[in-house]
């Protein structure tokens, strides 16, 4: 994430919108959100981002899977070892959340929505779900799993009752013998509690003596015997175990492309409705995103601030307007404003919605800001230093599809100059032809944007009774410092106010005749200039594509020919064979030939805006030597020429 993205709090909000997220992946991916270059992407992702939202307003919260070390589990299946019975259950829980899914997607079917289709990318995997319902339970391989197992763990069983009735009867027939009248297990064996005085009567072996040494813990020779054949049991029933297990396994590593596939779709469709979760929270709307060159806000919310408090925004940028200089007092919100027209901007182009009551965008290319006083001791910049340093990154990086947003312009030096580095920089950035917004003190600035085309003056309102600022934007109209206002209200005498006054407007342009009496900003060499750093390659224009329309439903709406989006992996395919009865149409995928459900599919660009109405296309979809023979055929008959056809996928 670039300096300007984290200054304009576009990190804050990222992570809000992980935490919406179920699996970690989908969180990772939130994370990795950036502005996308693309209108029809932005378009796309929205509308990804609306739908979603409907759904959640209409049908409620899907059923997501956390999906935690399910990758991990499959490259373990992929490698030749075992998984435990966790494992298998985590990976059949999650087979049930994509069956939950797909009947929830099903539903969602009726709103008439693309982001409905996800439910037919979902591979049920009855087989392997069955197999890890039967074979385990509670954690453990069950006894149904093989009939080998049921008998091995029946033998056991009465094993087990054996023995335990031959000690039972061992404490009804010698109760003066032990401590206790019931049987006793240490280190997994049966053991009678024997007083210490009858220790030697006692035939067997001592596994444990009580604290006190009142008490040894003995199995007897009586039950030895059956103890050994109950451990070669023990044996085999590992084995056998061990045996399911692998079998288990191994269908897992042979479902592992499906598996992948109903991970892929289940962390896109996490990663879609977080956007809407949190439009849901910040009650945002998706902006109108276009190529016009022309912002308008209504009533827009810095999504970091308390909406109860925050005043709402207006702004507009008409086409035709490039800059907007805003000036007010301190405090007065230029700040919040020139941040949350950045933020806005950059969740509305990352697809996300934002919280205002209207919108009308512009694509960027990018958003760079120059906000903040970034003194910084370790690097020895002052403030003045820090601005400049930036603002020459910023004149580097900038072209005409940039936004650049520029806090106090000029500020953290002698204030003539200052102005006039501020002007300096806003004459530069019109003649990049980029869209600006800047913040600025100088009277002098304001001049000249009132007085430059394709500039305008705003201004934050200020109530100079109660000196309070208002926190409202007024485009059009140069604002007021106020200092003098607020000076004259707390009581400073009428002649110092005069003398300000006077200092400040009425001798002004006398002080700046005589600030550089002898240099002029052209004379200054490279070196004179701090912080100065080599200019970046620009980034690179926007260009407007084709916005794609949403296709019907029908299966019979693909031709040979059109260009397809296949979900959920979003590939870009070619239908080289219409609809059979199933619904399947065949799509060349990077030279691979599917059959792929229609519900799958959605038409990108259609074959009669690509290709003229008699175009061969065989010279896409078949061989050179098919070609070659075609063509040979059709001038006379060729008895030793054969065409060999592609076998059906």
């Amino acid at each position: 994430m670039n300096k300007s993205m984290t200054a304009l709090e576009f990190d804050k909000i990222l992570a809000m919108l992980s935490d919406y997220a179920v699996s970690d992946s989908a969180k990772e991916k939130l994370l990795g959100l950036r502005p996308y270059l693309s209108e029809t992407e932005v378009k796309a992702k929205t509308s990804d981002t609306t739908e979603a939202k409907e759904i959640l307003e209409r049908i409620g919260t899907p059923p997501f899977a956390t999906m935690k070390d399910l990758n991990k589990y499959l490259k373990l299946s992929d490698t030749g070892s075992m998984l435990t019975p966790e494992q298998l259950t985590e990976i059949n829980a999650f087979i049930t959340a994509c069956r939950r899914m797909q009947s929830f997607l099903t539903r969602a079917q009726s709103l008439e929505l693309n982001i409905a289709s996800y439910g037919d990318s979902f591979h049920v995997l009855s087989e392997l779900h069955e197999a890890i319902e039967i074979s385990i339970r509670n954690y453990a391989v069950d006894d149904a799993a093989s009939r080998e197992l049921k008998t091995i763990r029946r033998e056991i069983a009465s094993i087990h009752a054996e023995i335990k009735g031959k000690l039972e009867n061992l404490l009804r027939s010698r109760k003066e013998w032990f401590t206790e009248n019931y049987v006793s297990i240490r280190n997994n064996r049966f053991v009678l509690p024997v007083k210490k005085e009858y220790k030697n009567r006692m035939g067997g072996s001592v596994l444990d003596i009580s604290a006190s040494g009142s008490t040894y813990f003995i199995e007897p020779h009586s039950v030895a015997k059956l103890k050994e054949e109950l451990s070669l049991l023990e044996i085999a029933e590992n084995n056998e175990e061990r045996k399911i297990l692998y079998q288990l396994t191994a269908l897992v590593n042979m479902y592992q492309y499906p598996l992948q596939i109903n991970m892929e779709a289940m962390e896109t469709l996490d990663f879609i409705f977080a956007k809407a979760k949190l439009s849901l929270s910040m009650k945002a709307i998706p902006a109108e995103i276009h190529m016009d060159r022309r912002i308008t806000i209504a009533k827009g919310r810095h999504p970091l601030l308390d909406a109860s408090v925050c005043v709402p925004l207006d702004f507009a940028m008409e086409v035709g307007i490039h800059g907007i200089v805003i000036t007010g007092p301190n405090t007065g919100g230029k700040t919040v404003a020139l941040k949350t027209v950045g933020l806005l901007q950059l969740m509305a182009q990352s697809g996300l919605h934002i919280p205002c009551e209207g919108a009308v965008l512009t694509m960027h290319n990018t958003v760079l800001c120059d906000i903040g006083d970034g003194q910084s001791i370790t690097e020895n910049l002052s403030t003045f230093s820090s601005h400049i340093t930036n603002i020459i990154n910023i004149l580097s990086q900038s072209d005409r599809d940039s936004l650049i947003l520029l806090d106090e312009l000029g500020s953290g030096t002698d204030p003539a100059e200052g102005m006039g580095i501020a002007i300096a920089i806003l004459e530069e950035l019109k003649q990049k032809d980029c869209l600006f917004v800047a913040t600025t003190h100088y009277p002098e600035v304001k001049d000249y944007a009132d007085q430059t085309e394709g500039m305008r003056n705003a201004r934050m309102t200020f109530d100079k009774e109660s000196l309070k600022p208002l926190y409202r934007l007024e485009i059009g109209e140069a604002g007021e410092s106020c200092a003098l206002s607020i000076a004259k209200r707390l009581g400073l005498p009428d002649h110092m106010l005069e003398r300000a006054y006077q200092e400040a407007y009425g001798r002004k342009k006398h002080h700046a005749e005589q600030s550089i009496p002898n240099a002029s900003f052209a004379d200054m060499s490279p070196q004179d200039s701090p912080g100065t750093k080599p200019p970046h390659s620009a980034l690179p224009r926007l260009v407007k594509e084709e916005v794609v329309k949403p296709a019907n439903t029908r299966s019979q709406r693909f031709h040979v020919g059109d260009s397809v989006i296949v979900y959920p992996q979003k590939k870009i395919g070619i239908v080289y064979r219409t609809a059979n009865e199933k619904g399947e149409v065949g799509v060349q995928i990077q030279k691979k030939k599917e059959m792929i459900n229609h519900k799958r599919l959605k038409l990108k660009v259609s074959a009669s805006k690509m290709y003229p109405e008699d175009y061969d296309f065989s010279i896409i979809f078949d061989s050179v030597a098919n070609r070659k023979a075609r063509h040979k055929m059709k001038k006379a008959h060729q008895p030793d020429l054969t065409i060999v056809y592609e076998k059906e996928p």
